[in-house]
């Protein structure tokens, strides 16, 4: 794909994809509307940092009501900065890939502590913070403070790749489609623009059954003209995911479930859980319950995907009302940091995904008591 047969059109492509968004840009908390963008109003860059962060491989209806549910309850970036980590990281529980929470809380402080609680406006210092890269930097530029910057999601990537036939497959390909939206971005309000294509990838442009008949720019569209607009973006073929085997241990006292906090560094870092079996990305775990008791066995009562690799869980149950922790007796069990969790407000405990369905599990399929 030449330059010269992107940059030809891209003017035009760019007008009609601009015009249809002040008519059709979707309303969303952290944006403002084209029509007060296009006087020079601009979102506060915090709302722009917090709402990017969240939305990184996750979808805009998921993310809305806890960028709601954030602002509210750190309505500033000193005020998240101020938050103990172990709250952000249980407001955050159900949003998934959980270093995001925890970079957020370290990028507040940073923000706070070093900067004046202001972000920079230029990509090349924005990238210097914890937790932001190449897009989430060019995003934020762009959207929260006006800057030229060239803007690339899953959604434009999708666009982009259709509206030029790129036929290089990804990894490879993002070269040709960054050339391609830095040939239509515009100098000004180049985040209106991000945003417009955004939309139109995210509503229009879907990845199955895209509505070419609705696309502004359809008569531009070379994946159309070649009827095979769901080839694009060409993607490499998938690899089969390892299975890994784990077990979880729902251990109950007095309608109280015990709890730990899984070490700061690994998969789902300093988050609350249920104490597991040491199951890992590269291994299943061993099984072995932490203290002896009366244990009830309940086979893959759960099966989560990560992005590398398949989990099976099982759901070991020990129900007692003589059960003693003595901290600092349990760093071998995993149980020296444990908790009591009341299980009527478990929802509470900002309990990871995995281990909220296993929970759910337990409470919906109501436990024998056997103490």
């Amino acid at each position: 794909m030449g330059v010269d047969r992107i940059t030809g059109e891209a003017q035009h492509i760019t007008a009609k994809i601009s015009a249809h968004y002040v008519d059709n840009a979707r309303n969303l908390p952290w944006r403002v509307p084209p029509k007060l963008s296009a006087s020079g109003q601009l979102p506060i860059p915090y709302h722009v940092w917090l709402s990017e962060v969240m939305l990184q491989q996750t979808t805009v209806a998921a993310v809305i009501a806890y960028f709601q549910k954030f602002t509210e309850r750190w309505p500033s970036v000193a005020d998240l900065a101020a938050a103990d980590e172990a709250e952000v990281l249980a407001a955050w529980a159900g949003l998934g890939y959980y270093a995001r929470a925890r970079n957020l809380h370290k990028c507040a402080r940073h923000v706070t502590e070093n900067l004046g609680g202001v972000f920079p406006s230029q990509e090349a210092e924005l990238l210097k913070l914890p937790g932001i890269g190449a897009y989430t930097a060019a995003a934020i530029a762009a959207i929260g403070f006006g800057q030229r910057a060239v803007v690339v999601d899953a959604n434009i990537e999708r666009l982009v790749a259709r509206l030029f036939a790129i036929d290089a497959p990804l990894p490879k390909g993002k070269t040709d489609i960054r050339i391609g939206m830095d040939a239509l971005t515009p100098n000004d309000h180049a985040g209106d623009f991000a945003q417009a294509c955004m939309d139109i990838g995210a509503s229009i442009c879907t990845a199955k059954a895209p509505k070419c008949e609705l696309c502004p720019v359809q008569t531009y569209c070379r994946a159309l003209a070649k009827g095979d607009q769901e080839r694009y973006p060409v993607k490499p073929p998938k690899k089969a995911k390892p299975l890994r085997k784990g077990r979880f241990f729902w251990i109950e006292q007095n309608e109280k479930l015990l709890l730990v906090t899984r070490p700061a560094k690994g998969m789902l870092g300093s988050m609350r859980a249920l104490p597991d079996d040491g199951w890992a990305a590269g291994t299943d775990g061993h099984g072995q319950s932490p203290m002896d008791g009366d244990w009830q066995i309940h086979e893959n009562i759960v099966q989560h995907s990560f992005t590398h690799f398949s989990l099976e869980v099982d759901l070991a149950v020990y129900q007692s009302d003589k059960i003693v922790i003595n901290k600092g007796d349990n760093k071998e069990t995993g149980l020296d940091d444990a908790l009591w969790w009341p299980i009527a407000g478990i929802e509470d405990a900002g309990l990871p995904t995995l281990y909220a369905k296993a929970v759910r599990w337990a409470v919906k399929h109501k436990l024998k008591d056997h103490k």
